[in-house]
């Protein structure tokens, strides 16, 4: 399932820098599992099977294909207002998970430990240090240099495991149907829900991707972009690999190097085919240390925040009422992200659908900018 999952993940990034037909945006945005299916998808396997999650992947992927055909007309409810403060709030719940990884991950024995505070800190500094003061594939390519600094400085301390790299095979293919499908009318509709949520996420990261070039997307780089993230999704429950969506590490990692080519999100995508079939070197990228995840982590996720703010300040003017609905929607995220328990007394399905702080917030944003009345820009 694991292999399975890079696989399409590979698949599906590809199909969004070179679309088949109408699937797929153009647009350099990289493709991965959603977390945003986990909680649902946990309590349906409790409940059913491990087919049933796969054939409420399959059915409620329409969900989104739907939405994606309509989004011509349905864009108007999604204006820069919105999808900045959605990227925003994408960035500000990131972050804390960002700390996590640069502690040495959660749950870890060494959680907090000198020695991965040390590894996300070079791990940072080089980062930034290449970015800000070097030229050419040093400075594009800082990210990349920092996190090979970090893991050799990982493995000088003894921190790198390679038992599960001299273990893993060579070539192991997807194999179609693998855990089967089952339909159930409740896990469906719950996973449609799901889909739509993911919907808001990833015309957010698009719109934040794109902001490194000081633009908006396209209605057609909207509709191509969720109709790969539907279409795909179902494929990959043909597989039995988990939804895939836009990852919003991509935004940040677009904004800080500046490099926008769908062209290197494709060579990633055959980067993450090849992990898929050849588990041998999947084994080699699981051995990264939480650590070095980590002190690249915040700083993209930072940069996640930055081009949501960007995407605000370019193309929304200042007034009362745009300052209600960001304080309104980013409080309300961040207050149901850090303190979930508020909605302990609430309905489970209730639980599962407001219980991200992206979902909240995004919601709220959405809700606002459709009651609250346009007014005149603030005095200054």
């Amino acid at each position: 399932m694991l292999q399975t999952a890079l696989f399409m993940a590979g698949m599906s990034t590809i199909v969004q820098s070179y679309p088949i037909g109408p699937v797929g945006g153009r647009i350099p945005v990289v493709m991965g599992t959603s977390i945003a299916f986990v909680g649902a998808i946990v309590a349906i396997g409790q409940e059913l099977s491990l087919a049933a999650i796969f054939g409420a992947c399959l059915v409620a992927s329409l969900a989104e294909v739907a939405l994606g055909a309509s989004i011509g007309r349905l864009q108007r409810f999604f204006p820069p207002l919105v999808n900045g403060t959605v990227v925003m709030l994408i960035g500000l719940t990131l972050i804390p998970v960002g700390m996590d990884y640069a502690a040495g991950g959660v749950g870890a024995a060494d959680y907090g430990s000198r020695s991965n505070l040390s590894i996300a800190g070079l791990v940072g500094l080089v980062t930034l240090g290449l970015n800000r003061f070097s030229k050419g594939f040093l400075r594009h390519g800082s990210m990349l240099v920092g996190a090979g600094v970090g893991y050799a400085a990982a493995v000088a301390l003894g921190k790198v495991d390679f038992t599960r790299v001299a273990e893993a095979g060579w070539i192991e293919v997807p194999r179609p149907l693998a855990m089967g499908l089952e339909f159930h009318l409740m896990p469906i509709v719950v996973l449609a829900f799901v889909y739509i949520v993911s919907s808001m996420e990833t015309l957010g990261d698009i719109s934040g991707t794109l902001a490194a070039v000081g633009r908006q997307p396209t209605t057609r780089e909207l509709r191509g972009g969720l109709l790969a993230d539907g279409v795909m999704s179902g494929l990959a429950a043909l597989f039995s690999a988990f939804p895939n969506t836009s990852y919003s590490q991509n935004v940040g990692l677009v904004n800080f190097t500046g490099v926008v080519s769908r062209h290197v999100t494709a060579i990633a995508g055959m980067m993450l085919v090849a992990l898929g079939v050849i588990p041998k070197v999947a084994a080699a990228f699981a051995t990264i240390p939480p650590a070095v995840i980590g002190g690249g982590g915040l700083i993209m996720f930072s940069m996640i925040f930055a081009s949501g703010l960007a995407i605000v300040h370019r193309n929304v003017p200042m007034t009362s009422r745009t300052m209600v609905i960001l304080a309104v929607a980013i409080g309300l995220g961040l207050g149901v992200e850090l303190r979930p328990d508020v909605l302990q007394h609430l309905p489970e399905g209730a639980r599962m659908f407001f219980g991200t702080g992206l979902v909240s917030g995004g919601l709220a944003a959405l809700v606002l900018n459709l009651v609250i009345p346009e007014e005149g820009r603030l005095e200054a």
